[in-house]
């Protein structure tokens, strides 16, 4: 990891991009993994915008464990790494691809969350917001996420269902989170791109935005990516990055 480092350490701006693999070091799955939510028979609905306004319990039945039970999971080596980074100066922003909130947890200030949040829930009829807490209290309070038959689904007072600011396929990513990445993408001169093998696009894009304005992009994950040939450096192990920060910074 030393030419990693150095170019940390010597960089004017550093943005990291992290994908599923920052997460499945602390035990959440990864959607395309064996344990992973697209080996579900609805996988495709439950993440369909469409099937969310037919019927909403296919996403709160999907994502019972995936997004609502998320309090059970802490920030991992990387997230906390990554916070050490900003907290020596030397970590300008963090674009996520995850939906998991972990890096918030573990105190970084500057995320780009590209692919939304459940932070908030919105209703689908009048628009009303509620907190990720509030609308667990609901699903706590009317016996759990999981109910034999049709889940519990959380409802405005208007009667329209709440859904969360993640984007689901048919829905355009949110606008400022996207702008703001790309914007840290062009100006970044060192990309750490972290467990993600950038197939997902448009944000799989972000990294070629530093690549093109002359920065470099070091690549950690466990998978090839389409990038490899273009990074400065390329390595397998998240943990051997996570602990190369620590002993450095």
């Amino acid at each position: 990891m030393k030419r990693l480092i150095e170019a940390v350490q010597n960089a004017k701006c550093v943005a990291a991009m992290t994908g599923a693999g920052v997460s499945t070091l602390c035990g959440i799955p990864d959607f395309r993994g064996p344990q992973g939510l697209y080996k579900n028979p609805d996988a495709e609905r439950i993440f369909d915008i469409d099937w969310f306004d037919r019927d909403p319990s296919v996403y709160y039945r999907g994502c019972r464990e995936l997004v609502y039970g998320l309090g059970e999971f802490r920030p991992g080596p990387v997230h906390v790494a990554l916070k050490r980074l900003e907290d020596a100066g030397k970590l300008d922003g963090v674009i996520t691809q995850n939906i998991d909130m972990l890096h918030q947890k573990a105190g970084s200030t500057r995320v780009y969350e590209v692919h939304g949040s459940p932070v908030m829930h919105h209703c689908r009829s009048c628009g009303a917001g509620k907190t990720f807490d509030e609308v667990m209290s609901m699903i706590a309070a009317n016996g759990g996420a999981e109910k034999l038959g049709s889940p519990y689904v959380p409802r405005c007072a208007c009667g329209g269902a709440f859904k969360p600011d993640i984007t689901f396929f048919g829905e355009a990513l949110p606008e400022e989170a996207f702008t703001n990445a790309q914007s840290l993408a062009i100006r970044a001169d060192v990309m750490l791109v972290l467990g993600t093998s950038l197939t997902v696009f448009p944000a799989a894009g972000l990294p070629r935005l530093t690549l093109q304005r002359g920065g470099k992009v070091f690549i950690v994950n466990a998978q090839p990516t389409p990038l490899d040939d273009f990074a400065a450096a390329r390595y397998p192990d998240l943990r051997e990055f996570a602990e190369a920060v620590n002993s450095s910074f």
